[in-house]
């Protein structure tokens, strides 16, 4: 690990940064042009504390987990993602495979978009990244570990994952994931991550036996969902999917289908601020 030159590389990637490119407003009385390391703090969910030792060169090794919210809060570009790794003294993630990490370009999307909810989401169905509005709808899906990565293994082996959607859309939705999957699957065949986490499915659930011996093939890239909130009731909303060349990953924008279920995101909003006041 390289301490002094890790914390160098911190400092100036946070004074880079531009409190506009990461969704923060700023003030007439603003001091700075970069972030502050508060800024970063609550960008990345880590404490302020640890980013101060980090930036003067007096912490423990960081993990790859808590280096990843890094580059994701700095916005770094893929160089810049692994530069970082390898002053920390890890490994970076691989181009493909369980650790990959959001595109910069398509954070910063999740950026511009603002109020509309909105993910990146990797081809096997991992959530890299999610604006604060995504977090609101879903919740934080972001620091799973192990098969729970995935969204296709926790609604067949995790029946308590499925009162996210009404009974009435879940069959359709079981079988777009195993339609997503068969895609996937088709192109990354020789890939263990795969052809792994198919056989842990199929011996985790019957239903994904079932659906995935009917050989269905098919990616969305737009469709209709509806998501029950506890607090707010069903959303109904639109969703579209934009597609990176490599087909990796996924920038999934969530929008109202209709204007009660407008009306009801924009109350869960609200509930949300009241809930976790900006200080």
């Amino acid at each position: 690990m390289q301490r002094e030159q890790l914390a160098d590389f911190l400092r100036r990637r946070r004074e880079a940064i531009r409190p506009a490119e990461v969704g923060i407003a700023v003030g007439p009385r603003r001091r700075i042009a970069g972030l502050r390391r508060e800024e970063v703090a609550m960008l990345a969910g880590m404490s302020v504390d640890y980013v101060v030792r980090l930036e003067q060169g007096r912490s423990s090794q960081p993990s790859t987990q808590l280096l990843g919210a890094l580059a994701r809060a700095l916005r770094l570009s893929d160089d810049e993602r692994d530069h970082l790794f390898h002053l920390a003294g890890h490994q970076p993630p691989p181009a493909d495979g369980v650790a990959r990490l959001a595109r910069v370009g398509l954070v910063r999307m999740l950026d511009l978009l603002g109020d509309t909810a909105a993910m990146v989401v990797s081809d096997l169905g991992e959530v890299l990244a999610q604006n604060a509005t995504a977090k609101l709808l879903t919740g934080d899906h972001t620091g799973f570990t192990g098969d729970r990565r995935y969204l296709a293994y926790r609604w067949f082996a995790e029946p308590d994952s499925r009162p996210v959607h009404p009974p009435v859309e879940q069959e359709r939705h079981s079988r777009q994931l195993v339609a997503d999957l068969r895609v996937v699957a088709g192109r990354r065949c020789d890939d263990p991550t795969v052809t792994g986490l198919i056989a842990r499915l199929q011996a985790a659930s019957s239903e994904f036996r079932r659906l995935w011996a009917e050989h269905e093939v098919g990616t969305r890239r737009a469709d209709r969902k509806t998501f029950v909130h506890p607090r707010v009731g069903p959303i109904v909303l639109d969703c579209e999917t934009l597609v990176t060349p490599d087909l990796g990953q996924e920038l999934v924008v969530l929008t109202p289908a209709d204007t009660e279920s407008r009306e009801r995101l924009d109350l869960l909003r609200v509930l949300g601020v009241e809930e976790f006041p900006v200080s």
